[in-house]
């Protein structure tokens, strides 16, 4: 593939000319890594597969919270976290959390610890996420709700402050706020777990369309946006989030995210790398 920079807006496309014909060429290109990448075999070792244990929807949600609000340091670090605190939440994580006092709560998590949080910011966190349960049916309904009069970036500031505030705090580890201007990788990565319904995403807010969603923008993102030349920041912040999901839309207007599970492999995995991933598009 012969590339050249081609500008579209806040993005620049690197694609072969004329235009039209160089997004159908890059686009055919992660289609086929989609549909190559984009199965349940490929996700070890990544947070999302402990979603998979839960069919029940508000499970599966605190599941995600989890999950994802660990998703940071070393992968193998991340999963041994993550499955400390799933593990003591047992079979159906919301029933446990309605049956459980805060104080208990606080003294399951005593010692726990993950880098930057401690057990009693997750024992916070999740008490809170509990009561909004019981309040709204699930988190998705608050978010639902929210969206139809508020606007998605809106919607996620609302249901992350109401958490923060139940929970008595005033920032986490866990939780980042659209409006405070971070990527919010975290968020996104556990909007596209809950959103997004195929091989890979397990979904279930189902009221919420793809097409709003942020892409992830991790370390591995960040280098696969900038090698298809979505982004020329040369630091990772919510408007290289912006840019970086623009771009992706110009390709997948109605899913911006889709290619990110499939992309995010190349790093992730110690079978896959940057290298592969050239070859892959074909660069």
């Amino acid at each position: 593939m012969s590339l050249k920079p081609h500008s579209t807006g806040t993005c620049t496309l690197w694609c072969v000319s004329p235009f039209k014909e160089s997004i159908k060429t890059l686009k055919d290109s992660l289609e086929n890594l989609y549909n190559r990448f984009n199965r349940r075999e490929f996700v070890h070792p990544d947070p999302l597969e402990y979603l998979y244990c839960y069919e029940d929807l508000r499970d599966r949600e605190i599941a995600g919270l989890v999950a994802s609000g660990l998703a940071y340091g070393r992968v193998k670090q991340i999963l041994n976290a993550a499955g400390s605190v799933l593990d003591e939440l047992g079979a159906s994580p919301s029933l446990f959390l309605t049956e459980i006092s805060l104080e208990t709560l606080q003294n399951l998590f005593g010692d726990f610890r993950y880098r930057f949080t401690k057990g009693q910011e997750v024992a916070y966190i999740l008490k809170a996420a509990s009561e909004m349960q019981v309040e709204y049916g699930s988190l998705g309904n608050l978010l639902i709700q929210s969206i139809s009069s508020k606007g998605y970036i809106e919607a996620l500031n609302l249901m992350i402050s109401t958490i923060l505030g139940k929970a008595g705090l005033s920032t986490s580890s866990m939780l980042s706020l659209p409006s405070k201007g971070s990527t919010c990788k975290r968020l996104n990565l556990w909007m596209r777990w809950m959103v997004r319904s195929d091989d890979v995403d397990p979904g279930g807010w189902d009221g919420i369309e793809t097409d709003v969603l942020y892409v992830p923008l991790d370390t591995h993102m960040f280098r696969a946006a900038k090698l298809l030349g979505f982004t020329s920041k040369r630091t990772a912040d919510w408007r290289a989030v912006e840019e970086i999901t623009e771009g992706f839309r110009t390709l997948c207007p109605d899913d911006p995210v889709k290619y990110d599970f499939s992309l995010t492999r190349f790093g992730i995995r110690d079978d896959l790398d940057m290298n592969g991933l050239l070859k892959e598009l074909e660069f």
